[in-house]
Protein backbone atom coordinates (compact mmCIF):
# COMPACT_ATOMS: atom_id res chain seq x y z
CA UNK A 1 0.00 0.00 0.00
CA UNK A 2 1.19 3.43 -0.45
CA UNK A 3 0.30 6.95 0.71
CA UNK A 4 1.11 10.72 0.06
CA UNK A 5 1.49 12.76 2.43
CA UNK A 6 -0.39 16.63 1.53
CA UNK A 7 -1.13 19.21 3.79
CA UNK A 8 -4.86 18.12 4.25
CA UNK A 9 -3.42 14.52 6.41
CA UNK A 10 -0.05 15.59 7.24
CA UNK A 11 1.29 15.27 11.10
CA UNK A 12 4.74 15.79 11.70
CA UNK A 13 5.72 12.81 13.07
CA UNK A 14 5.22 9.34 10.68
CA UNK A 15 3.64 7.09 14.03
CA UNK A 16 0.79 9.61 14.27
CA UNK A 17 0.39 9.74 10.35
CA UNK A 18 0.16 6.26 10.22
CA UNK A 19 -2.28 5.97 12.92
CA UNK A 20 -4.73 8.67 11.47
CA UNK A 21 -4.33 6.68 8.33
CA UNK A 22 -4.33 3.12 9.05
CA UNK A 23 -7.86 2.99 11.33
CA UNK A 24 -8.40 -0.83 11.33
CA UNK A 25 -4.92 -1.60 12.23
CA UNK A 26 -3.97 -1.47 15.69
CA UNK A 27 -1.49 1.14 17.58
CA UNK A 28 0.34 -2.33 18.54
CA UNK A 29 0.97 -3.51 14.87
CA UNK A 30 1.57 0.16 13.27
CA UNK A 31 4.26 0.60 15.62
CA UNK A 32 5.63 -3.06 15.07
CA UNK A 33 5.78 -2.22 11.38
CA UNK A 34 7.91 0.81 12.07
CA UNK A 35 10.25 -1.14 14.10
CA UNK A 36 10.55 -3.66 11.39
CA UNK A 37 11.64 -1.95 8.73
CA UNK A 38 8.14 -2.57 7.04
CA UNK A 39 7.29 1.31 6.41
CA UNK A 40 9.48 2.80 3.77
CA UNK A 41 9.20 7.04 3.45
CA UNK A 42 10.72 7.79 0.19
CA UNK A 43 11.52 4.47 -1.10
CA UNK A 44 14.12 3.77 2.65
CA UNK A 45 12.97 2.18 5.29
CA UNK A 46 12.41 3.71 8.52
CA UNK A 47 12.65 2.71 11.78
CA UNK A 48 11.94 6.06 14.20
CA UNK A 49 8.37 6.43 15.08
CA UNK A 50 9.02 10.30 15.48
CA UNK A 51 10.61 10.36 12.03
CA UNK A 52 9.35 14.07 10.88
CA UNK A 53 7.54 14.01 6.99
CA UNK A 54 6.46 16.34 4.76
CA UNK A 55 3.66 17.46 2.15
CA UNK A 56 4.81 15.34 -0.91
CA UNK A 57 6.78 12.12 1.11
CA UNK A 58 5.55 8.64 -0.48
CA UNK A 59 4.96 6.29 2.17
CA UNK A 60 4.90 2.73 1.13
CA UNK A 61 4.03 -0.05 3.78
CA UNK A 62 5.32 -3.15 3.01
CA UNK A 63 2.03 -4.95 4.80
CA UNK A 64 -0.73 -7.30 4.04
CA UNK A 65 -3.31 -4.69 5.23
CA UNK A 66 -6.26 -7.09 4.07
CA UNK A 67 -5.53 -9.58 7.67
CA UNK A 68 -6.67 -5.93 9.35
CA UNK A 69 -10.12 -6.33 7.92
CA UNK A 70 -12.22 -4.96 11.98
CA UNK A 71 -12.39 -1.44 11.80
CA UNK A 72 -10.56 -0.13 14.82
CA UNK A 73 -13.28 1.03 17.68
CA UNK A 74 -13.72 5.18 17.43
CA UNK A 75 -12.16 6.58 20.42
CA UNK A 76 -15.40 7.53 22.37
CA UNK A 77 -15.23 11.22 24.06
CA UNK A 78 -15.89 11.20 27.67
CA UNK A 79 -16.69 13.41 30.46
CA UNK A 80 -13.78 13.84 32.44
CA UNK A 81 -12.86 16.74 35.04
CA UNK A 82 -9.90 19.12 33.46
CA UNK A 83 -7.87 21.02 35.61
CA UNK A 84 -7.50 23.88 33.11
CA UNK A 85 -4.19 26.07 33.65
CA UNK A 86 -4.86 28.44 30.77
CA UNK A 87 -7.00 28.53 27.70
CA UNK A 88 -7.01 30.93 24.38
CA UNK A 89 -8.31 30.50 21.10
CA UNK A 90 -5.17 27.97 20.02
CA UNK A 91 -4.18 26.54 23.10
CA UNK A 92 -5.06 24.44 26.11
CA UNK A 93 -2.71 24.23 28.64
CA UNK A 94 -3.51 21.15 31.88
CA UNK A 95 -2.35 20.46 34.99
CA UNK A 96 -2.60 16.95 34.15
CA UNK A 97 -3.30 14.81 37.37
CA UNK A 98 -1.45 11.63 37.68
CA UNK A 99 -2.72 8.27 36.98
CA UNK A 100 -4.31 8.61 33.71
CA UNK A 101 -3.31 7.39 30.69
CA UNK A 102 -3.03 10.31 27.80
CA UNK A 103 -4.24 6.97 25.09
CA UNK A 104 -5.97 4.21 25.36
CA UNK A 105 -3.79 0.71 24.65
CA UNK A 106 -4.65 -2.88 25.76
CA UNK A 107 -3.27 -2.50 29.14
CA UNK A 108 -5.41 0.68 29.31
CA UNK A 109 -8.10 0.81 32.15
CA UNK A 110 -10.61 3.02 32.26
CA UNK A 111 -11.08 6.87 30.95
CA UNK A 112 -8.23 8.53 29.04
CA UNK A 113 -7.06 12.15 29.22
CA UNK A 114 -7.67 12.34 25.09
CA UNK A 115 -11.36 11.14 25.66
CA UNK A 116 -12.23 13.14 28.01
CA UNK A 117 -10.33 16.33 25.73
CA UNK A 118 -12.58 14.57 22.91
CA UNK A 119 -15.42 15.60 25.46
CA UNK A 120 -14.50 19.19 26.11
CA UNK A 121 -13.77 19.94 22.28
CA UNK A 122 -16.71 18.89 21.09
CA UNK A 123 -18.43 21.39 23.73
CA UNK A 124 -16.50 24.11 22.50
CA UNK A 125 -16.11 23.43 18.86
CA UNK A 126 -12.20 21.83 18.51
CA UNK A 127 -10.66 19.47 17.53
CA UNK A 128 -7.87 18.61 20.48
CA UNK A 129 -3.88 17.72 19.55
CA UNK A 130 -1.55 16.69 22.28
CA UNK A 131 1.64 18.21 21.51
CA UNK A 132 3.71 16.52 23.87
CA UNK A 133 3.62 13.26 26.34
CA UNK A 134 3.30 12.97 30.54
CA UNK A 135 3.64 9.15 31.90
CA UNK A 136 0.97 7.88 32.96
CA UNK A 137 1.75 8.52 36.42
CA UNK A 138 3.49 11.92 36.04
CA UNK A 139 1.73 14.79 36.82
CA UNK A 140 1.67 18.67 35.51
CA UNK A 141 1.61 21.45 33.03
CA UNK A 142 0.51 19.71 29.59
CA UNK A 143 -0.12 21.56 26.47
CA UNK A 144 -2.64 20.46 24.28
CA UNK A 145 -2.99 22.84 20.20
CA UNK A 146 -6.30 23.41 19.14
CA UNK A 147 -6.25 23.17 15.69
CA UNK A 148 -3.26 21.28 13.03
CA UNK A 149 -1.73 24.17 12.46
CA UNK A 150 -0.69 25.14 15.47
CA UNK A 151 -0.09 21.35 16.69
CA UNK A 152 2.52 21.27 13.68
CA UNK A 153 4.21 24.73 15.11
CA UNK A 154 4.57 23.44 18.83
CA UNK A 155 5.63 20.15 17.80
CA UNK A 156 8.80 21.39 15.80
CA UNK A 157 9.13 23.96 18.76
CA UNK A 158 9.53 21.04 20.95
CA UNK A 159 11.63 18.98 18.43
CA UNK A 160 14.04 21.98 18.25
CA UNK A 161 14.12 22.63 22.26
CA UNK A 162 12.15 25.93 21.61
CA UNK A 163 10.74 25.01 24.60
CA UNK A 164 11.43 25.25 28.05
CA UNK A 165 10.87 21.97 30.67
CA UNK A 166 11.24 22.25 34.26
CA UNK A 167 10.28 19.34 36.41
CA UNK A 168 10.03 18.51 40.23
CA UNK A 169 11.84 15.04 40.94
CA UNK A 170 12.60 13.13 44.30
CA UNK A 171 15.41 11.18 43.83
CA UNK A 172 16.91 8.56 46.24
CA UNK A 173 20.51 9.32 47.69
CA UNK A 174 22.47 12.54 47.97
CA UNK A 175 23.68 15.23 45.64
CA UNK A 176 24.68 18.76 45.95
CA UNK A 177 24.66 22.12 44.04
CA UNK A 178 24.05 22.05 40.31
CA UNK A 179 25.08 19.17 37.64
CA UNK A 180 24.04 17.97 34.24
CA UNK A 181 23.75 14.24 33.12
CA UNK A 182 24.76 13.90 29.63
CA UNK A 183 24.78 10.41 28.57
CA UNK A 184 22.88 9.18 25.77
CA UNK A 185 20.03 7.14 25.56
CA UNK A 186 18.96 5.10 22.94
CA UNK A 187 22.01 6.20 20.84
CA UNK A 188 21.05 9.62 20.94
CA UNK A 189 22.44 13.00 22.34
CA UNK A 190 20.43 13.47 26.03
CA UNK A 191 20.78 16.47 27.97
CA UNK A 192 19.37 16.53 31.60
CA UNK A 193 19.99 19.89 33.78
CA UNK A 194 19.31 19.39 37.20
CA UNK A 195 19.60 22.22 40.45
CA UNK A 196 18.91 21.20 44.05
CA UNK A 197 16.43 22.50 45.91
CA UNK A 198 16.54 20.44 49.14
CA UNK A 199 18.34 17.62 50.62
CA UNK A 200 16.90 14.99 53.11
CA UNK A 201 17.93 12.48 54.95
CA UNK A 202 18.51 10.10 52.21
CA UNK A 203 16.73 11.75 49.43
CA UNK A 204 16.95 14.85 47.55
CA UNK A 205 14.80 16.83 46.04
CA UNK A 206 15.36 18.98 42.78
CA UNK A 207 14.58 20.74 39.68
CA UNK A 208 15.37 19.40 36.35
CA UNK A 209 15.63 20.99 32.55
CA UNK A 210 15.04 18.69 29.76
CA UNK A 211 17.17 19.84 26.87
CA UNK A 212 16.63 16.75 24.96
CA UNK A 213 12.96 14.70 24.89
CA UNK A 214 14.12 11.14 25.26
CA UNK A 215 11.90 8.83 26.38
CA UNK A 216 11.44 8.31 30.12
CA UNK A 217 14.29 10.49 30.05
CA UNK A 218 14.75 11.77 33.67
CA UNK A 219 14.09 8.69 35.14
CA UNK A 220 16.62 7.06 33.24
CA UNK A 221 19.37 9.58 33.26
CA UNK A 222 19.09 9.44 37.41
CA UNK A 223 18.97 5.63 37.32
CA UNK A 224 22.21 5.58 35.55
CA UNK A 225 23.72 7.66 38.15
CA UNK A 226 22.77 5.56 40.81
CA UNK A 227 19.92 7.71 42.48
CA UNK A 228 16.57 7.03 41.04
CA UNK A 229 13.67 8.85 41.33
CA UNK A 230 11.75 7.38 44.22
CA UNK A 231 8.56 5.81 43.43
CA UNK A 232 9.73 4.46 39.49
CA UNK A 233 8.68 1.03 39.81
CA UNK A 234 10.44 0.89 36.59
CA UNK A 235 13.84 2.33 36.80
CA UNK A 236 13.74 2.37 40.77
CA UNK A 237 14.66 0.86 44.08
CA UNK A 238 12.07 -1.63 45.04
CA UNK A 239 12.91 -1.48 49.09
CA UNK A 240 13.29 1.94 48.80
CA UNK A 241 10.13 2.24 47.09
CA UNK A 242 8.78 0.22 49.56
CA UNK A 243 9.45 2.41 52.27
CA UNK A 244 8.10 5.76 50.84
CA UNK A 245 4.45 3.85 49.62
CA UNK A 246 4.43 2.79 53.71
CA UNK A 247 6.01 5.46 55.79
CA UNK A 248 5.10 8.84 53.69
CA UNK A 249 1.76 6.89 51.02
CA UNK A 250 3.68 7.58 47.98
CA UNK A 251 2.39 5.39 45.22
CA UNK A 252 3.29 6.49 42.07
CA UNK A 253 6.77 8.33 40.75
CA UNK A 254 7.81 11.46 42.58
CA UNK A 255 7.76 13.33 38.88
CA UNK A 256 6.39 16.80 38.28
CA UNK A 257 6.22 19.45 35.40
CA UNK A 258 6.31 22.24 37.70
CA UNK A 259 6.86 25.14 34.38
CA UNK A 260 6.49 25.19 30.29
CA UNK A 261 7.95 28.27 28.89
CA UNK A 262 7.37 28.66 24.53
CA UNK A 263 6.44 31.58 22.23
CA UNK A 264 2.96 32.21 21.47
CA UNK A 265 2.62 30.54 17.79
CA UNK A 266 0.14 33.20 17.53
CA UNK A 267 0.56 36.30 19.08
CA UNK A 268 4.15 37.86 20.02
CA UNK A 269 4.70 36.96 23.57
CA UNK A 270 6.20 34.35 25.42
CA UNK A 271 4.22 31.94 27.54
CA UNK A 272 4.80 30.66 31.11
CA UNK A 273 2.80 28.33 32.98
CA UNK A 274 3.17 27.14 35.55
CA UNK A 275 1.44 23.95 37.91
CA UNK A 276 1.60 23.44 41.69
CA UNK A 277 2.94 19.90 43.00
CA UNK A 278 -0.23 17.98 43.16
CA UNK A 279 -1.03 17.17 46.70
CA UNK A 280 0.38 13.87 46.86
CA UNK A 281 3.46 14.82 46.75
CA UNK A 282 3.54 17.80 49.03
CA UNK A 283 1.97 15.49 51.54
CA UNK A 284 5.44 13.32 51.14
CA UNK A 285 7.54 16.52 51.55
CA UNK A 286 6.08 17.90 55.02
CA UNK A 287 6.47 14.22 56.07
CA UNK A 288 9.84 14.41 55.04
CA UNK A 289 9.87 17.73 56.77
CA UNK A 290 8.81 16.48 59.88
Amino acid sequence: MQLIVDRENQYRRLDKFLRNQLTTVPLSEIYKFIRTGKVLVNDRPVKKASYEIDPGDKIDLLVDLSLYKKKRKELSAVPLKLDILYEDDNLLVLNKKPGISLHPSERTKGTTLIQGLLFYGDRHGFQPYLVHRLDRDTSGVLVVAKNLRVCRVLSRMFKERFVEKEYIALISGSLQGHGVIDTPLDGLESLTEYTVIENFQNSTLVSVLLHTGRTHQIRRHFASIGKPVIGDILYGDKMINKFYRERYGLRRQFLHCIRISFADPSQPRRLQIKAPLSEDLEDVLRGLRR
